[in-house]
């Protein structure tokens, strides 16, 4: 289940009926968000410019766009580090201290180089082609500026927000691009607790009636979620409630057989059964050697993909201690040695899918 709460005031909605309406242009009525503090004329012609941008099919001119061919979906990975990225800035100004891994990392090409955890679906649905984001942190901008050209990624159907932690919701205002030039606006689907951060961290996302006129900010959709599944564009949602460190939830989330739980520090019984027969397992791995208050070390998440038992298993949200030639190395002797399909992934890793 799941309540619309637009940008401006808590409204109660259908979810299934919100999903399954399709953005039409038409002569004399246009999709318009309305902030409380009114329209101006300029605004209403950008809403209507940018109606007609989003209605019309999008289409690569660029024989360097790459979009999936057929009915193949994917996973691209957005980005794969911590909040602070890789590398950090510290360790490459250190006059003393070396670290093999920031030094790789400064290489842009290098997959050493992480930006905040997030990833992108990118799935066929009944109207199209469509593109759901998990996770927009503070270096959301970076990121989509490296791999959305690359990709041939124009549009956002939506975000979907694991927790409130700036590098999972630090990029909501960057989204301001896309609805300023591409599209009326964004749904964001985020729990209660979540949206109860955000009315204080983004308050004039929320209400926008705080905006100065003219003011061009994000135009984003908030549609309340609980720990019950959903369906986004014909694709069934559903949350997997894990622990981020003691008493605070985060939310995993699983779509098709692929499971996706990028910060976690401990998984409830009642979770367990929610990930069976997973053919993709994407699991945080913070450090090499242990765990943290409020994230699965390498050892403790391979002990979960024992226990999980999915077919092929990707780590993401790692730090500069994991470098991924050396990691990547040891888990490949995992598969001699237990069966273990489990390697590290890298920004900008695209994966097909069947969804």
């Amino acid at each position: 289940m799941a309540a619309f709460l637009g940008a401006v005031r808590p409204v109660q909605c259908s979810l299934t009926n919100f999903a399954n309406q399709r953005l039409k242009l038409s002569p004399s009525i246009f999709p318009v968000s309305v902030p409380r503090n009114g329209l101006s004329f300029h605004h209403l012609l950008k809403r209507t410019f940018q109606s007609s941008l989003h209605s019309a099919p999008v289409e690569s001119t660029s024989s360097n766009l790459v979009t999936p061919s057929g009915e193949q979906s994917e996973i691209i990975f957005v980005g794969t580090g911590t909040s602070e990225g890789i590398p950090r800035v510290s360790c490459l100004t250190d006059p003393v201290k070396n670290c093999p891994v920031c030094k790789k990392a400064a290489d842009p090409n290098s997959k050493n180089r992480r930006l905040n955890t997030s990833i992108l679906i990118r799935y066929n649905g009944s109207s199209g082609l469509r593109n759901v984001l998990i996770d927009a942190g503070k270096f959301f901008y970076h990121s989509a500026l490296r791999w959305f050209p690359t990709y041939g990624i124009r549009t956002l159907d939506a975000v979907i927000i694991t927790h409130s932690h700036a590098d999972a919701i630090g990029g909501l205002d960057d989204l301001r691009d896309w609805t300023n030039n591409v599209q009326p606006s964004i749904p964001i689907y985020v729990a209660n607790r979540d949206f109860e951060v955000m009315k204080k961290t983004h308050y004039y996302l929320v209400d926008t009636s705080v905006i100065i006129p003219g003011a061009a900010v994000s135009e984003l959709q908030f549609h309340i979620i609980d720990e019950e599944p959903f369906t986004l564009h014909d694709l069934k949602i559903t949350p997997l409630p894990v622990w981020h460190g003691q008493g605070y939830r985060s939310l995993g989330f699983r779509f098709g057989n692929i499971c996706y739980i990028s910060d976690v520090s401990d998984i409830p019984d009642e979770t367990y059964p929610l990930l069976k027969d997973c053919d993709l397992l994407i699991m945080d791995a913070l450090k090499p050697e242990r765990s943290t208050p409020t994230h699965f070390g390498l050892p403790r998440a391979l002990d979960e993909v024992r226990k999980i038992k999915p077919k092929r298993t990707l780590f993401t949200g790692m730090m500069h201690l994991m470098d991924h030639e050396e990691i990547n190395a040891y888990l490949l002797k995992l598969k001699d040695t237990e069966g273990l399909d489990v390697q590290l992934s890298y920004d900008g890793l695209r994966v097909p899918v069947n969804l």
